[in-house]
């Protein structure tokens, strides 16, 4: 039996496509001030470049300090996500600390290497300073078949944060990234859902944005009914991160509207919803500013 049917959940294709249909056709009834800026408060802003250097981060999280002063009424991001041996310069730099630090860990983005060093790495982004960590689901044994061995690792990290997180005083969140582009059908992108959740996962995310095809509304559709049929057996609440491709300020609005219309009001906060984006703020400031905004 499939985790899906666990849940009592089947995608129906035909169903989510024509429900996307509906959702893309009212986009423009939805896109205003308030919505743009709710979705600006809800990104992870996001470095992961090759070329990413202390200095370069510390000047992303200087122009996030510096959005009070420059864009009076706007909330800051709900993050800045680099790379782990970066989140120190995210933790040093902020000016508010409702701003966390995110590092990705875990081998990202291929999660292709030794449990141990995965845990490892997890251990020292948390000390480094890290209120969330984004891992990627080991797709080696996922795609094999071997639910047990992804889901295990999964629950290691999740073992390995809250002992760290609690030695440090403080509570770590866990995203699972469950890389929906690689995965080709909604019935894998759904196992993979729910296999995050009984694992530990706070959120599950779409992708990490260094493959072909990243987040898409479908991908988005199903982790919501997921999440939402998840919470109805459990009672817990998991968040949803799109990231890889909310690249304008309609794509914002698309997830926006898709999470609440199957999860509604409840999700929509930062505690529960995210973007991981590196040019969407700009898209999000010109759309309200109606001129072009380069401020990142």
């Amino acid at each position: 039996m499939s985790l899906s049917s666990k849940y009592g959940y089947t995608p129906d294709k035909e169903a989510i496509d024509r429900h996307l249909e509906l959702i893309a056709s009212n986009l423009d009834g939805i896109a205003n001030e308030q919505v743009y800026k709710f979705c600006f408060g809800i990104m992870d802003q996001t470095t992961l470049s090759a070329d990413d250097t202390p200095a370069s981060v510390k000047a992303m999280v200087e122009k996030v300090n510096g959005i009070p002063a420059n864009f009076p009424g706007w909330p800051l991001p709900a993050s800045c996500c680099v790379y782990p041996n970066l989140g120190h310069v995210v933790a040093e730099t902020r000016n508010n600390p409702e701003m966390h630090v995110t590092t990705v860990a875990g081998c990202f983005p291929t999660s292709q290497s030794w449990t141990e060093v995965k845990l490892r790495e997890i251990e020292l982004a948390v000390r480094g300073g890290a209120d969330e960590i984004d891992i990627v689901l080991a797709l080696n044994a996922f795609l094999a078949g071997d639910y047990e061995t992804a889901g295990a690792e999964i629950a290691a990290a999740r073992e390995c944060i809250d002992k760290v997180a609690a030695e440090l005083g403080r509570p770590v969140v866990l995203k699972v990234i469950i890389e929906t582009g690689l995965l080709v059908t909604p019935e894998l992108i759904a196992d993979a859902s729910f296999l995050a959740m009984e694992n530990g996962a706070d959120f599950i995310k779409t992708s990490t944005g260094k493959v072909k095809v990243n987040a898409t509304p479908l991908a988005a559709y199903v982790m919501c009914q997921c999440i939402k049929k998840y919470h109805e057996a459990t009672g817990i609440k998991v968040g949803f991160k799109a990231a890889g491709g909310v690249a304008s300020a309609m794509d914002a609005v698309c997830y926006y509207s898709i999470v609440n219309t199957i999860l509604g009001k409840e999700w929509m906060d930062k505690k529960f919803f995210r973007f991981g984006v590196s040019s969407l703020a700009n898209k999000l400031l010109s759309a309200v500013e109606q001129k072009t905004v380069a401020y990142f």
